[in-house]
């Protein structure tokens, strides 16, 4: 995995390029274009949403701050579902009933570094009117693009895989509704709530906001009954252990869990649904403003998250019970803590798998458009993307009879996990660079900060397939990404473009 301070290797110079002659050869150039409301389509993200909501009066003087705020405020929350989706559910129930209150510190750090993240994917978007996908498809050669694009789906396969999935368990759990065809509801029925896109992104917003608002109330409640150890969460939180091995693949779950790779795209992507000013007083203060919604969200979605594997630390892991199917937890919450306490567990589970599933299919469309610049029509963009979850779903709960559903949950964690430095590196190099992003670059303290990130995540990966696959086969893999990045960086060579030619 490349490092700031291998910015001369071939390795850096694949995923770390410099991004203006990398840019400039490419043909496809940003100019003014990229902030033009009248832009094609095709140079637009998510176009059927883009600068829909009008927030330039949120920035006249004279509004209470929090009217102005209101008006940027969607976003942040629309990404934090991705933070308590039911792949957090699988990973924090795994932590919390087999290491008790120990791994909380790792659901705090991976906050932190979430919100750090997405406050510079909102800072991407506000500055350059394009998202991630465009940005790695602008900067890098083709075969890096195309390398980009290829992970970051597995990457969404693996999330959706989770969401649908989860959900179908809910409901079985509610209405006893057989596995498969809870996968097949949840994946359509999705197809659905997107459509209310074309009626205005605000109501899009709204319906995930009131999930979101359901699960935490659900999990409010249920932390109420089971009464956890207060110093004990205090210290799970603040003082870091690793107890074993075992809590090393757990708790890269729980990062993967947490730092999505396809929520970052999404949200450089959805900041760009409001129509603010376009000058440097309006980017900084939509900045400002998308900086406070993100914090706020994802600061919400961190006690939803912990209070995940605290539920599973006071009731399971006290009893010494490991949990291995969400069935399990339903079902050993009711002598537990009552009926009302496995429904509310149940009705969390779904609105989770729901509002994730939203999010995820928008991002799955927001990839395809950028990477590959396809324009066909909004609705088959959105099924084949969902298809991609659907049909691993399906395959895997019918090999499984829909079993040991915890440990696909945090297996499917750990690839989002595996997949996360593809996406962290580029948006780095990207918003670190000053010729595209002007004064918003980031400044020295975000890069070390931001390439710290990279190179712990990255590093924890590289242990992780170490000790699972053992040095031979890590071996062989780096060998295959330096044979990859030496051939784009010597021998491939970038077909001339027009630069004023259309888009196919």
């Amino acid at each position: 995995m490349p490092t700031p301070s291998s910015a001369s290797s071939p390795i850096s110079a694949t995923l770390m390029p410099d991004v203006d002659a990398a840019f400039d050869h490419r043909g496809d150039h940003l100019g003014d274009h990229r902030l033009d409301p009248n832009a094609p389509d095709h140079r637009r993200s998510l176009p059927e949403a883009h600068r829909t909501i009008d927030v330039s009066h949120s920035t006249v003087g004279g509004r209470p701050w929090w009217r102005r705020m209101l008006g940027f405020a969607g976003p942040g929350f629309m990404v934090s579902v991705g933070y308590m989706d039911p792949g957090n559910w699988g990973t924090d129930l795994a932590g919390g009933s087999k290491f008790g209150y120990a791994l909380l510190w790792v659901i705090l750090a991976s906050n932190l570094m979430a919100i750090f993240l997405q406050t510079l994917c909102a800072r991407l978007g506000v500055v350059t009117g394009r998202d991630l996908a465009q940005c790695c498809r602008d900067y890098y050669k083709k075969p890096t693009a195309i390398a980009l694009w290829i992970l970051c789906e597995i990457a969404i396969i693996a999330c959706d895989l989770a969401e649908v999935v989860g959900a179908a368990v809910a409901l079985n759990l509610l209405f006893d509704i057989p596995l498969v065809w809870g996968v097949l509801i949840t994946g359509f029925d999705v197809l659905l709530l997107l459509t209310l896109i074309n009626f205005g992104f605000r109501k899009l917003e709204a319906i995930v906001l009131a999930l979101v608002g359901t699960i935490a109330a659900c999990f409010a409640y249920n932390i109420f009954l089971s009464k956890p150890d207060i110093s004990a969460m205090v210290g799970g939180a603040l003082v870091p252990s690793m107890p074993n091995t075992e809590a090393l693949l757990v708790s890269l779950g729980i990062l993967g869990a947490t730092v999505m790779p396809h929520n970052l795209y999404l949200h450089s992507s959805i900041v760009q649904t409001r129509r603010h000013g376009l000058d440097t007083a309006g980017k900084r203060d939509a900045i400002k403003y998308n900086t406070i919604d993100t914090v706020v969200a994802l600061g919400s979605a961190f006690f939803v998250n912990a209070a995940i594997l605290v539920l599973a630390a006071a009731v399971f892991h006290k009893q010494g019970i490991v949990v291995e199917e969400l069935g399990q937890a339903h079902e050993l919450l009711k002598p537990a803590l009552g009926g009302a306490a496995a429904t509310c567990f149940a009705v969390a589970l779904l609105a989770s798998g729901q509002s994730s599933t939203i999010t995820g299919t928008l991002a799955g469309q927001i990839v395809m458009e950028g990477f590959l610049r396809i324009r066909i029509k909004p609705w088959l963009r959105r099924l084949i993307t969902r298809s991609l979850a659907i049909i691993p779903a399906l395959i895997v709960i019918s090999a499984s009879g829909g079993k040991n559903t915890v440990q696909l949950l945090v297996i499917s964690q750990v690839v989002l996990s595996m997949q996360l430095p593809f996406a962290i590196f580029p948006l780095m190099t990207v918003t670190s660079s000053k010729e595209r992003m002007g004064g918003f670059a980031n400044p020295l303290w975000a890069k070390v900060v931001g390439y710290a990130i990279c190179i712990v995540i990255a590093g924890l990966n590289a242990y992780l397939l170490y000790d699972n696959i053992g040095p031979i086969w890590l071996g062989v893999i780096a060998f295959a990404m330096l044979a990859f990045a030496l051939w784009v960086h010597f021998i491939y060579k970038s077909r001339p473009t027009n630069a004023h030619a259309p888009v196919a």
